[in-house]
């Protein structure tokens, strides 16, 4: 909508450039080689005057040519030496931001003080992410700054005290734009009924007194001076600054049609009537000269309305990270000094004993202790379904125990637990700027200065070049020129878009790291998936019991397996969970082979088929069977029963459910579809197969895995890689877009664009579908935004004036309809996109 304080510090406080000193603080120093190879990095750069490195404070001082280089350029060098400069980020929570032209002066001004490396600010989520270097420049510094140049910064002590201080903010603003809009409508109302009464002739002969325009002028100044006094506040201090914004275009707009209007009533009153008839124009009534008193206060009171449904419909853009913070537990009930008490959430330290009774949020993640249940994670992971969780099982943060007492001890509280760990990936990521936005921003840079150029000479044009037109008809044109204006749906489309788009993943369980991985991918056209834990289960799981004598082999292998820790061993026992296993005796592990256990008085070997000929083994004939086994990429183990073979166990790293379905997606969204494993041909070909992929990479090494990434960008693929996002580090880095299958506890991996809380391929496909339904969402804001300022600003010019055939309504549009259309075109723009959280993913 429109700005209300947008300023630039251009012309205050101005520093000489040409010489700056900074003192930067390095990392990775060892010893004098060190101090003395950073000084000689730095002093190559061409600028540098001085540098000055000091081991023991791990501090270089360098005096620069400010006009050759940057802050940046200092700190890229010292990196490229293979040291590291200490830099810190800290988020400001902005007020008084309204469109894009502040969103480029907050920005302009935070990068101006010493110190500081990188600003950005979001306009949708009205907050400052800004990059410094410790030591040069301090939060109170970057909040003075912000302040001096017309803004505000909310504040408060913690994190939960910074939120409800920003509501508080919110809520103030709303309140304050509705006084004005009550305001507003009271005063513009009557003016405008009575207005129009005067043009259709019901007043009477009320229409010819002076007093009329009088009372006119009594209306309209409430309107333009207490409802509009925020514009003014707001261009004043842009136009000393040297720029000019949505304030200026509003102020000159009204101020227009207001200044003009009193000075009609003026000469009404002291001029004599014969002489003003002389003067009168097209619309005027009975012979006294129109005023457009109802124009003014019309204009700021339909802006005020725009501004305040913008605001409203803004705060329904962050739903999602406010029911995020809203899961979180106030209370826990901990064990202190053998007693259970209840304890404030932020109270609770890593290694308390945590209690939950059915019913209960789970405070803070954990570790399970005593006791089995069944817990919703569905608010975190997006998973319908309760899991079984016993001790030794990890429990998340704020998911909600269903059934047992659960007693477990506390492995992470406060900003590390998996929701705040989210909360803040959600809360990064929507600060972020998108790739897209940088048209508008550029656009929205020149644009207010070019509206006012286009304003005057639309004036002029209509004042010497239009037959039949006059002073008044040329200033109601350049009035409908410079309120229909808006470049506000240019700075909203692209953050508003993603901030639902990002809140709706967080509530499907999946994470964008920054809108730049929301919008790159869109555009994958390969997906490479690792398959241990990211297709397969990760772990062995009994596949086939093949019994031909009718012997229990599953109860009777699983018995003598009791005592093995072998991945093998104990996927057989896994099988046979609710069978009584009998207690193995004189068991034996023969390394590289199986297990050898007396069960039940009977001789019992179990493992390869090496073990079964070194012990003299009869077959009975299974060896085909075993090799049928091994070609489905399947381990078969023998197991032998005194002596004779009794039968085979075949044990394999099963599909997850869903993998399949997940891929047959991934071709339906266009997709070439690769798999990447360390397995031999054989198994990784069996596991392709059944899952249905394209391209098969098997016998990779885990540090390879980038190299086939790159093969396949070399054939012209945009690639996705998704992995476990620990050992695929390598690969996730190298693809266009890294997503990295989670846990629903460990969220924070560094080298994934996008983390899926759900160890399920299905997400994959959702994510993808999310990013496109969030790009197509930006585009149609972006096409709408613009083309509404392309279209309008020429029609309220009145480029359609010639046409006879076009409606009157367009060839003349009043300032009146142009403040209407100026008022919703930002309001559309985030309606469009709360659209999106109707999406189907």
């Amino acid at each position: 909508m429109v700005c209300q304080r947008h300023t630039q510090c251009e012309g205050e406080d101005q520093v000489d450039r040409m010489e700056k000193q900074i003192t930067l603080p390095i990392t990775g120093m060892t010893c004098a080689n060190c101090a003395s190879t950073v000084e000689k990095g730095l002093r190559r750069l061409d600028g540098v005057k001085e540098a000055s490195v000091n081991l023991a404070t791990e501090k270089a001082t360098v005096t620069y040519d400010a006009d050759k280089l940057q802050e940046s350029d200092l700190i890229k060098q010292v990196e490229r030496v293979g040291y590291g400069v200490a830099t810190a980020v800290v988020d400001l929570a902005i007020t008084g931001m309204t469109c894009a032209n502040c969103v480029a002066t907050v920005e302009k001004g935070l990068k101006k003080l010493p110190g500081v490396l990188e600003a950005s600010v979001n306009l949708a989520t009205e907050k400052a992410v800004v990059t410094y270097v410790p030591g040069q420049v301090t939060r109170r510094d970057m909040v003075r700054q912000v302040e001096r140049i017309g803004y505000g910064v909310v504040e408060a002590a913690s994190d939960e005290g910074m939120e409800d201080a920003e509501r508080k903010a919110r809520e103030d603003e709303i309140r304050q734009q509705t006084r004005r809009l009550i305001v507003g409508v009271i005063f513009s109302l009557p003016l405008f009924l009575l207005s129009m009464a005067r043009d259709f002739g019901i007043l009477g002969e009320w229409s010819h007194a002076a007093w009329v325009n009088g009372l006119f002028w009594a209306l309209a100044t409430p309107v333009q001076f207490y409802v509009g006094w925020q514009y003014y506040t707001g261009g004043f201090k842009a136009l000393r600054n040297g720029s000019a914004n949505m304030d200026v275009l509003v102020a000159l707009g009204s101020s227009v049609a207001y200044i003009y209007s009193a000075a009609v009533t003026l000469s009404l009153i002291f001029r004599p009537a014969a002489e003003m008839a002389m003067h009168m124009d097209a619309g005027a009534v009975a012979g006294t000269p129109h005023v457009y008193f109802e124009t003014s206060s019309a204009i700021i009171t339909l802006i005020v309305v725009g501004k305040l449904l913008e605001a409203r419909a803004k705060g329904q853009t962050s739903e999602a990270i406010k029911k995020l913070m809203g899961l979180r537990a106030k209370t826990a009930r901990v064990v202190r000094d053998g007693a259970e008490v209840d304890v404030p959430v932020d109270q609770v330290e890593v290694g308390d004993v945590v209690i939950v009774r059915p019913g209960e949020k789970i405070p803070v993640d954990g570790r399970v202790i005593d006791g089995h249940s069944a817990v919703d994670e569905s608010m975190i992971t997006g998973e319908s379904l309760p899991v079984d969780k016993g001790p030794g099982d990890r429990v998340i943060g704020a998911t909600i125990n269903r059934q047992g007492l659960l007693k477990f001890e506390a492995t992470a509280v406060g900003r590390e637990t998996a929701l705040a760990q989210i909360i803040k990936l959600v809360e990064d990521a929507q600060a972020s700027k998108a790739p897209i936005q940088r048209l508008a921003d550029q656009v929205a840079a020149v644009f207010v200065p070019v509206v006012i150029v286009v304003a005057l000479v639309t004036f002029v044009v209509w004042l010497f070049a239009v037959p039949g037109s006059d002073f008044v008809t040329a200033l109601i044109r350049m009035v409908a020129v410079l309120v229909i204006a808006c470049p506000c749906a240019m700075g909203l489309a692209t953050p508003t878009a993603i901030m639902v788009g990002t809140g709706k993943g967080a509530e499907k369980g999946i994470l964008f790291r920054n809108s730049a991985a929301l919008e790159r991918a869109h555009r994958l056209t390969a997906l490479v998936l690792d398959k241990t834990g990211t297709i397969t289960r990760g772990e062995p799981s009994v596949t086939d019991v093949i019994a031909p004598q009718g012997i229990d082999i599953l109860r009777l292998a699983a018995g003598a397996e009791r005592g093995s820790e072998h991945p093998l061993g104990q996927a057989i026992v896994r099988a046979a969970a609710g069978l009584s296993l009998p207690e193995p005796q004189a068991f034996t592990s023969i390394t590289g082979q199986g297990v050898q256990a007396l069960v039940e008085g009977r001789t019992v070997l179990v493992g390869s088929l090496r073990l079964m000929e070194t012990q003299g083994v009869a077959l009975n004939g299974l060896r085909a069977e075993a090799e049928r086994l091994q070609s489905e990429a399947k381990t078969a183990m023998w197991v032998a029963v005194d002596g004779q073979a009794a039968g085979l166990i075949a044990v394999a790293d099963t599909i997850k459910e869903g993998s399949r379905e997940a891929v047959a997606e991934m071709h339906r969204l266009g997709l070439h579809v690769a798999m990447i494993t360390g397995d031999n041909r054989a198994t990784a070909e069996a596991i392709a197969r059944e899952a249905g992929v394209d391209t098969v990479f098997a016998e990779v090494a885990p540090g390879g895995k980038a190299a086939y990434v790159k093969q396949l960008q070399e054939q012209g693929y945009t690639v996705g890689m998704v992995g476990d996002g620990i050992n695929d580090a390598p690969a996730l880095a190298q693809a266009d877009v890294g997503i990295a299958i989670g846990t629903g506890t460990d969220v924070a991996m560094e080298a994934a664009d996008v983390t899926l809380m759900r160890g399920d391929l299905r997400s994959v496909p959702q994510a993808l579908r999310l990013s496109r339904a969030t790009i197509r969402t930006i585009k149609q804001n972006l096409f709408w935004a613009f083309g509404y300022n392309v279209i309008l600003i020429p029609v309220a010019a009145g480029v359609l004036y010639p046409f006879s055939w076009v409606p009157d309504i367009l060839r003349q549009l009043h300032p009146i309809l142009a403040a209407f259309a100026m008022a919703f075109s930002s309001v559309s723009v985030v309606t469009n996109s709360l659209w999106l959280k109707r999406a189907r993913v």
